[in-house]
């Protein structure tokens, strides 16, 4: 008989520039507290969208995952969509904006504001 395999889930991974951005919004909002929130909606052009804001409380069943000094709180229902997602940061000519590599997206839009799995 074979034992029964563990699984661990990847934790949500914050990229460095996402990690400064938020260094930098935290120090703008004068609020050490603060921490990004991220989460998934239904609609947009592929199924589900992300989501970001920013929460200086913590639900008791949310997750927490810190990065030193900042962190991201997700939900419960959102959590299991962005298991093994990267959050990072980019400036380019469409502007600036937070935004999700997920490797359990099977489709994405063009923007990569939304997805399906």
């Amino acid at each position: 008989m074979s034992e029964a395999e563990s699984f661990v889930p990847t934790p949500l991974m914050l990229s460095a520039s996402a990690r400064a951005r938020l260094r930098a919004l935290i120090e703008e909002e004068g609020n050490p507290g603060l921490k990004l929130r991220v989460y998934v909606t239904g609609g947009g052009c592929s199924g589900f969208q992300y989501g970001f804001d920013f929460a200086d409380e913590v639900a008791e069943d949310d997750t927490l995952v810190e990065f030193g000094d900042v962190a991201l709180v997700v939900d419960p229902l959102s959590y299991q969509y962005l298991v093994g997602s990267t959050v990072d940061y980019e400036e380019g000519l469409a502007g600036a904006r937070f935004l999700v590599q997920n490797p359990n997206a099977t489709t994405t839009c063009g923007c990569g504001a939304s997805f399906m799995v």
